[in-house]
């Protein structure tokens, strides 16, 4: 939020390399504390950047490896090719079977088709969000080669800018290499109206037991309020590059500090 005040300011390109801290558990994939390069682009939208980030990855692998085929794990990485892309319901009636464009809209069906593949879910979630709870068991571990999944659910995507033809999804989307996510991006919201109801809807979700919603930002609500460009903005997780480039196993392996057991 920081950088896009910045883009409020009249810096028309920010970006950073930097430190981040969440509380979201531990895994082979994710430490609390990692580092991201993360850059703002005004007068662009989320295809751009979305181009940008595909020439930006294929180029730093050609930069390091020196070649456009990689193996990560066994698995043969093959950078020539453009990456793919499909939206979040493309990908999902893609990978599963027994699940239709209509299923995917259907609160009902939708619930069972979660409990059916032991889903944990909030009875208090809407759509998207089971949506993405079913896409990040059945599909994203599949995405093996370079693939951009886009136009996610409003409910996952607070400050994403919503879609002109689909309202319920936004300009957004994310890089999987390996079944893991490496780049988050979108077309900025900059609608402080929207923005500020979205907030809302985010503090109520973090006060019914959400860790990962958001907090209020009043601050940022001021600065969009003075206007904003359209901006694309992009995360790219580091760490995570880390591994595909040294054929790592686990994020501990590219950490110098990472998070540890308590010890007694």
């Amino acid at each position: 939020l920081y950088l896009k005040r910045l883009i409020v300011g009249g810096f028309d390109k920010v970006y950073e390399l930097n430190r981040n801290f969440r509380n979201e558990g531990v895994s082979t994939r994710h430490n609390p504390e990692f580092t991201m390069l993360e850059f703002y682009w005004a007068y662009v939208d989320y295809r751009d950047a979305m181009k940008f980030t595909e020439n930006l990855i294929r180029d730093l692998f050609n930069s390091v490896i020196d070649d456009d085929c990689i193996e990560y794990q066994g698995a043969e990485l093959d950078l020539t090719r453009p990456f793919e892309v499909m939206t979040v319901a493309e990908a999902l009636i893609r990978y599963n079977e027994r699940l239709d464009k209509a299923h995917l809209y259907d609160l009902d069906k939708l619930r069972n088709y979660a409990e059916g593949l032991e889903v944990d879910f909030n009875e208090a979630w809407g759509v998207g969000k089971i949506q993405i709870e079913i896409f990040e068991k059945t599909v994203e571990p599949l995405l093996i080669q370079p693939t951009f999944i886009t136009e996610y659910p409003v409910e996952v995507s607070p400050l994403a800018r919503r879609n002109d033809l689909v309202p319920r999804v936004t300009d957004r989307f994310e890089l999987f290499i390996c079944g893991r996510e490496l780049a988050n991006g979108f077309s900025e919201l900059n609608d402080s109206e929207d923005q500020a109801d979205r907030f809302d809807l985010q503090v109520k979700e973090k006060d019914a037991g959400d860790s990962e919603a958001m907090h209020f930002d009043f601050d940022y609500i001021r600065a969009l309020e003075y206007g904003m460009p359209p901006t694309a903005g992009v995360g790219v997780g580091i760490d995570r590059l880390i591994m595909l480039l040294t054929n790592a196993t686990t994020i501990r392996e590219v950490l110098f500090f990472p998070h540890l057991r308590a010890e007694y």
